[in-house]
């Protein structure tokens, strides 16, 4: 085979915004997904990155595209906005880069969630059709693409799960976390969120706090089983999608 005809190694970069304050944890949480992700693609180069770390992106576009064309660019985020259309766009400059949905926007998404509320379910001896699924999500003043990402979602989360009733609250914008978690019963919180960032370790478990809601609280969608399986079928996708064009 020669070697114009021989295949180009996937190469990707996942990003996420990261904490600009404590940029480290995250940073170790990207690291570690991007190897989860290389596991199913063999060959692959898979780096994980935040924003908040100087350079890093940039850094890790370089190396990727290094001889090979445009590395494959996987937002880690959960909705389209102003950070994925405007600032990672910004942050990439005139450097090669294919860049891709948000993780938000996965159509395994679902799936996924709907896994892990299972596995609680049973942990709790719970049926799910008298458990009420709250989802915890972001939110904006100014950018409805947060909020319509996690109404979208929700519904067909709490479907995939056998969960007939489903709540949604938010911490930046009404109907905010407190209000809506008030007086739910049985019921488990989903964060509809990437990372372990302030607002999951900080704002979700005031709100819960205050709210007296005492059920499960699952983690971010980065420490839930087989995320990693799921964003490599979807770089896999798009590397033949990419070839096929």
């Amino acid at each position: 085979m020669s070697d114009r005809a021989r295949p180009v190694p996937l190469r990707a970069v996942i990003v996420a915004h990261g904490s600009p304050s404590n940029p480290d944890p995250q940073d170790r949480a990207m690291r570690a997904l991007a190897a989860s992700v290389a596991r199913h693609l063999p060959g692959a180069d898979v780096v994980g990155v935040t924003l908040a770390s100087e350079g890093r992106f940039e850094a890790a576009l370089d190396s990727a595209a290094e001889g090979q064309g445009a590395p494959l660019v996987y937002p880690f985020f959960m909705a389209r906005g102003w950070f994925t259309e405007t600032f990672l766009r910004r942050r990439t400059g005139n450097r090669p880069g294919w860049q891709m949905a948000p993780f938000g926007l996965e159509p395994g998404l679902p799936d996924l969630a709907a896994g892990t509320l299972r596995k609680t379910l049973a942990e709790q001896a719970w049926a799910a059709g008298d458990t009420t699924l709250f989802l915890a999500a972001h939110g904006s003043r100014s950018n409805r693409a947060s909020r319509d990402s996690a109404l979208r979602a929700a519904p067909a989360i709490a479907k995939m799960a056998g969960m007939a009733r489903v709540r949604v609250g938010f911490v930046e914008e009404a109907p905010f976390l407190a209000e809506t978690a008030r007086d739910l019963g049985q019921a488990i919180c989903l964060p509809f969120f990437a990372l372990p960032a302030g607002h999951v370790t900080e704002d979700i478990p005031e709100a819960l706090a205050e709210a007296r809601f005492d059920g499960p609280v699952l983690p971010p969608f980065v420490d839930h089983h087989d995320v990693g399986a799921l964003i490599a079928a979807s770089l896999a996708r798009a590397a033949r999608a990419r070839r096929a064009a």
